[in-house]
């Protein structure tokens, strides 16, 4: 019998050639079944409030906000749509024990609100609710 004896220089070699090949397809892959489009608007539902019915307040003050951004105190129709021409309106209606409704349209914006907010932040009220609308019962 003839045993061949191993060099101790003869190493095993790894072929890299198709691990990279392998590789390479499965990066392909990846490109074409990744979605790249960025999310460019969340598209939201605002809550309906399902409340009892608040008691009568005597020191209560009514801001409603139209969806063009239009102010109206308790009613009565504002002029101007700044922060400080809502502060003058609602100064000489503020007290410590007065609260703030505001009653802003679905489709107002955001900015308009907050300028609801600052004007009564500059004027002292701290009491501040939001008004809602019920969600109609449904199974009639």
């Amino acid at each position: 019998m003839n045993f061949r004896q191993r060099t101790p220089s003869a190493e095993p070699e790894i072929n890299l050639i198709p691990f990279i090949d392998v590789l390479l397809v499965v990066l392909i892959f990846l490109m074409l079944t990744t979605t790249w489009s960025r999310l460019t608007e969340i598209n939201m539902t605002l809550p309906l409030a399902d409340a009892q019915k608040q008691k009568d307040r005597p020191q209560q003050i009514v801001l409603s906000v139209t969806a063009h951004g239009q102010y109206a105190v308790n009613k009565s129709p504002i002029e101007g749509t700044s922060v400080s021409a809502l502060a003058a309106v609602l100064g000489p209606l503020a007290s410590k024990e007065a609260t703030l409704v505001i009653s802003a349209d679905a489709q107002a914006s955001h900015q308009s609100v907050v300028n609801a907010m600052e004007a009564a932040r500059r004027t002292g009220l701290s009491q501040i609710t939001f008004a809602t609308q019920s969600p109609e019962p449904s199974g009639s």
